[in-house]
């Protein structure tokens, strides 16, 4: 008797199983609260396997210094330019294959996927090799001391050289996803964190075998990892396990294609960079009241980013969903599936946001026991939770119309929300109330609404429909 799942089964439990098992599946044939389920579960352990291999990552690295982890910091700072172009990239790469796989073209799916890879190579070959050559001055650029820099430039040559695996791993992810293999993509970082984890304190400690690399050991384990992800990705495409197969007569340049995804993927960029230089503006304001105040701020926001993530699996979902069902001709189901992600993603960051306002103080006392940075930490974790189901619904959003090919609409949003609203009010509150710190947490929660409500108010008008991708 077989022991595979019944796929006709509703309950949670073969609903799990299901989701983590993958295999072949019309997501626009499915009830949309099963389609959800289903895509939603593998995509939040993806992103709980990311959470967890940054924080041991940081763990080895803290064991050889201060000045270890500080170029790491200023190394994930320059990195950022990578993380923008591979999110922008892969925000419309998940839009060209959702909405192929949706046509049943899956030939057409198979194309955009390849074009993606090819952006992807030369973007990573021109910050490559600069990042390589000067990465010693790149340090010292970023504030680094001369014994930094000494300690430091392997690792920074490393991930920045390397930061073809980085591009590479999130696009062809991105193509998995698009094409409802979330199952997939999982699989694949399960792999390359794996493998980093492994190679990290052997490599930088030198256990076994390995020689001792310290610092620049960490980088390496990271690439090693992140390439033999990618190499499986690429074994998975090639031998058509999940609903995309290349052939080599899908490995040529396609120029209608390719500058579509580069005009989808400029509004992407756009998002990832608008977001995070807010939060560097944030950091800075914050600042201006003393080192207790940008420590808790900074434990606060560690705890923050550590539950969100799997609230953006569940969002990465409605980008799939959005995708296939426009590409389906189901518009009425595409919306259907954005309301009832949301819904759920709602009622996840409540529950957390519930957590984190009542047991804000022992939470920031498991990293500090300073008053003054507990009592900015826990008025930092209970401010921004105040905003959590409308920040649920707000990335739902965000990634609905991303995965409909509208990249440019929630840039305009973000823009808006973050430049023009969050930071002037974190400047006035800051320095014009008696709020003083607690002003920039009050800003992010009051930004964070009226990202929601905006892009409720836009995405009910219905103009990301016709998008064409």
């Amino acid at each position: 008797m077989s022991s595979d799942p019944d796929p006709t089964d509703t309950g949670f439990l073969s609903i799990l199983r299901q989701s983590i098992a993958g295999g072949e599946r019309d997501f626009t044939a499915e009830p949309v609260s099963r389609a959800v389920t289903l895509l939603a579960i593998p995509m939040v352990i993806e992103m709980m396997m990311e959470s967890i291999f940054a924080v041991c990552d940081v763990f080895f690295v803290s064991r050889l210094g201060i000045d270890a982890v500080a170029a790491v910091g200023l190394t994930e700072a320059m990195v950022t330019l990578v993380y923008a172009v591979a999110v922008g990239l892969s925000m419309a790469t998940t839009a060209m294959v959702a909405r192929r796989v949706g046509e049943k073209d899956r030939r057409g799916a198979g194309a955009a996927s390849v074009q993606a890879m090819a952006v992807g190579a030369v973007v990573a070959l021109l910050i490559a090799l600069p990042g390589a050559i000067f990465a010693p001055r790149l340090l010292a650029l970023m504030g680094g001391s001369a014994e930094l820099v000494s300690h430091g430039a392997g690792y920074t040559r490393w991930m920045l050289g390397g930061c073809l695996t980085i591009i590479q791993l999130f696009l062809l992810n991105a193509v998995f996803r698009g094409a409802g293999d979330a199952a997939l993509s999982m699989r694949v970082l399960w792999l390359a964190n794996s493998i980093n984890l492994v190679l990290d304190p052997c490599l930088i400690f030198g256990l076994g075998p390995f020689p001792e690399l310290g610092l620049t050991g960490a980088a390496i384990a990271t690439n090693i990892g992140r390439g033999l992800g990618v190499a499986f990705q690429v074994i998975l495409l090639a031998r058509g396990t999940g609903k995309i197969h290349l052939s080599r007569a899908d490995i040529r340049i396609r120029g209608a294609v390719m500058l579509r995804l580069l005009r989808i993927s400029l509004g992407g960029i756009g998002q990832y960079l608008i977001s995070t230089s807010s939060w560097v503006v944030l950091v800075r304001i914050v600042g201006t009241f003393g080192s207790g105040a940008v420590a808790g701020y900074t434990i606060a926001i560690r705890i923050i980013v550590f539950a969100l993530l799997p609230s953006w699996g569940v969002a990465n979902a409605a980008a799939t969903l959005v995708g296939q069902h426009l590409g389906a001709g189901q518009p009425r189901q595409a919306e259907a599936s954005v309301w009832r992600t949301g819904l759920y993603n709602m009622c996840f960051l409540v529950g957390i946001a519930v957590v984190f306002i009542v047991w804000a103080r022992p939470l920031v006392g498991v990293f500090t026991t300073d008053p003054q940075v507990v009592e900015y930490g826990v008025a930092c974790l209970r401010w921004i939770s105040y905003g959590y189901g409308f920040y649920a619904y707000g990335m739902v959003i965000a990634q609905a119309f991303n995965g409909a090919g509208d990249t440019t609409t929630p840039t305009i949003i973000n823009f808006f929300c973050y430049w023009l609203f969050q930071i002037p009010l974190a400047l006035a509150l800051a320095n014009g109330t008696a709020l003083e710190a607690r002003g920039v947490f009050v800003a992010v929660t009051a930004a964070e609404v009226l990202l929601a409500v905006v892009g409720i108010l836009v995405f009910k008008r219905g103009r990301w429909q016709q998008q064409q991708v």
